[in-house]
C-alpha cells in the first residue's frame, strides 16, 4: 500500500487547479534538470481541463516533455471520444510530444493493447509522474470492472499497457479501451489523484480502507504502489 496518503482539500476550483498545474510543473522540471527530459501520463476528461489550461501556461522546455494518456477509448484520432487529442490540443502547440496509446478505431481491443504496450517500450519508464482521475464506480484511467480487471491490476510486471473491456460499458463513452496497466501506474516516481466533490471523496476513502482485498479498481492500484500519494480534492 502507499506508504503515506496525503489530501490535499480545497473549496475553490482556481485554488485547486493552480495548486494542481503548479505541482506537476515542479515534477516536470525536476526530471529535466536530472535527466534531461520528463515523461509523464495525464488523465482525460474533463475535470482536469483547466489545469492542463495552467499548465501549459508555465515556462517549461516543453521540447523536453512527453506526455502520455493514461488511457484512452479505442477510437480514431480527432474523435471526441479520444484522450490524446484533447491532450495534444493543448500541449502540441508548447512544443510537447504527446504520444497515442491508440490512433485508430480497432476490432481487436487485445491487439490494441498489444500495440500499445510495444509503443511504450520506446519510452523511459518508470514514468515521472502519473495524474489520476476517478469515477464514482471507482474507476481510474479505464481499469474498470469486467473480463480484463484481474489482468489489469495483476498482470505481468514489465507489461505497461493493455486493451480493456469494461462491463457495463459507460453509456457516455460505450467502446473498449486501451490503458496503463496498473504496474505502470504504481511504479511511477510520483503518484497525485484529482477528484472533486463529496460522492468521490466518499468513494476514494472506502476503496483506500478496502485495498488490495477490495473490489474498487482505484483501491487496488493505490494498494500497488509504495510511493506517497498526493490526493487534490475539490468539494
Amino acid at each position: 500500500m502507499a506508504e503515506e496518503i496525503e489530501w490535499w482539500d480545497y473549496e475553490d476550483a482556481g485554488e485547486w487547479s493552480d495548486a494542481l498545474a503548479g505541482d506537476i510543473a515542479f515534477i516536470i522540471e525536476s526530471a529535466i534538470d536530472a535527466r534531461g527530459s520528463a515523461v509523464i501520463a495525464l488523465a482525460g476528461g474533463k475535470t482536469p481541463a483547466p489545469v492542463y489550461e495552467k499548465l501549459a501556461a508555465a515556462k517549461l522546455d516543453w521540447k523536453r516533455v512527453t506526455i502520455i494518456p493514461t488511457d484512452d477509448r479505442i477510437v480514431p484520432l480527432g474523435d471526441p471520444l479520444s484522450n490524446v487529442t484533447g491532450l495534444g490540443k493543448v500541449f502540441i502547440p508548447k512544443g510537447a510530444r504527446v504520444v497515442p496509446l491508440v490512433s485508430e478505431k480497432a476490432d481487436d481491443y487485445k491487439a490494441a493493447g498489444r500495440a500499445a504496450d510495444a509503443r511504450l517500450a520506446d519510452h523511459h519508464f518508470p514514468l515521472d509522474l502519473v495524474l489520476l482521475g476517478m469515477g464514482t464506480d471507482g474507476h481510474t484511467a479505464s481499469i474498470f470492472p469486467g473480463p480484463d480487471f484481474d489482468e489489469a491490476v495483476n498482470g505481468p510486471k514489465e507489461r505497461r499497457a493493455l486493451g480493456v473491456m469494461p462491463d457495463p460499458l459507460p453509456p457516455e463513452a460505450p467502446v473498449a479501451r486501451v490503458t496503463l496497466s496498473a504496474a505502470a501506474i504504481a511504479t511511477a516516481h510520483s503518484l497525485m489523484v484529482a477528484i472533486s466533490g463529496k460522492e468521490k471523496r466518499a468513494v476514494l476513502e472506502q476503496a483506500i480502507k478496502q485495498g488490495a482485498s477490495g473490489a474498487l479498481p482505484i483501491g487496488r492500484v493505490l494498494a500497488a504502489t509504495e510511493l506517497a500519494v498526493d490526493i487534490h480534492w475539490l468539494e
